[in-house]
This record gives C-alpha cells, structure tokens and sequence, in this order.
C-alpha cells in the first residue's frame, strides 16, 4: 500500500519531504504545531449552523440549504470527506430542489480550519459544478488559506493511515 496515497498529486520533492517526517515521526508534531486545537463543532445542528455563517458570509444569494450534517457512511474509500448534493422533485406543477451537505463524521475531531476548508469545498459546489479554475477561485475567496488547509488535511489522513495521528493522543 502505498503510504502517500493521498499525496499522489504532489511533486516528487514534496512527497519525499513528508515521506521523511513519516520515517522519523515528527509529522504529527508537525500537525499539532500548526493546527494544536480541534473545533467544538459536534451536532448536526451545531454543523448546519457553522456552514450557514460561511454561505450567509459568502454565498448569500445561492441556493438555500436543506440539511447539512455529519454522515457516518462518508468515509475515505469513497475518496470523500464531503458531499454536496442537489435533489429535485416535481410535486404537482412544481419543482421542489433541495441542497444536501454531508461531511464525513470523522471530520468530527479535526482542527477547526482542516473542517472549514471541507465545509467551503462543499459549498463551492453551490455555484460550481465541476472541480475547474473557478470552483478553486472561490474555495479560496470564502477561505484564502485553503490549499495549505487541504494539504495539510491529506498530511492528517496520511498520519491516520499510518496508526500515528495526533489526534489520537488527546
């Protein structure tokens, strides 16, 4: 297995940097340095609130959301931590669409902006279908951090994967 699966896209050299902090151990400290405490974030509602302050901050005149919650299905193999999705029913002679959000419940114990960047990818779905220039210029308007944010997210998965996460020492 490969231990810098969700690293794949990197380059070379970076992927031979982190690979060092893993052999040596010091990739959790790493983490914990730059990202020491996890967010209080723990109910589907405390979640729906949180990522209705970013659209209303962001995305005020999008689509409203129907529900956004922690979902215990979402996991890694899907190669998803989120999910955006976009439901429309005709009830009579009217459409019906609802927005979903569902972020991975293990998200769940993770530093605040590692959920944040998350949240913002899925909300950029709103106005962004597809994974393009523009969805990425809008992750990084509603959070201008965040590809350090997704990269240091796939540092974390590295480390669960490696049984050596941080967070699992609190």
């Amino acid at each position: 297995m490969n231990s810098l699966k969700y690293l794949n896209g990197y380059s070379p050299d970076i992927q031979q940097q982190v690979q060092q902090h893993l052999d040596a151990g010091t990739l959790p400290k790493l983490l914990l340095k730059r990202h020491p405490v996890i967010h209080s974030v723990r109910s589907d509602k405390a979640l729906y609130d949180y990522t209705q302050a970013i659209k209303n901050q962001f995305l005020r005149q999008s689509s409203p959301l129907s529900k956004v919650i922690f979902d215990d299905k979402i996991n890694i193999s899907h190669h998803a931590l989120g999910l955006h999705s976009y439901v429309a029913r005709v009830q009579g002679n009217k459409i019906k669409a609802k927005n979903e959000i569902r972020i991975s419940s293990r998200l769940k114990r993770v530093p605040e902006p590692l959920l944040r960047m998350v949240v913002v990818h899925e909300l950029a779905h709103l106005k962004e279908k597809d994974h393009n220039k523009a969805f990425y210029n809008l992750c990084t308007h509603m959070e201008p951090d965040y590809h350090q944010f997704e990269f240091d997210l796939r540092l974390l998965l590295t480390c669960i994967d490696a049984n050596i996460s941080p967070l699992l020492r609190r």
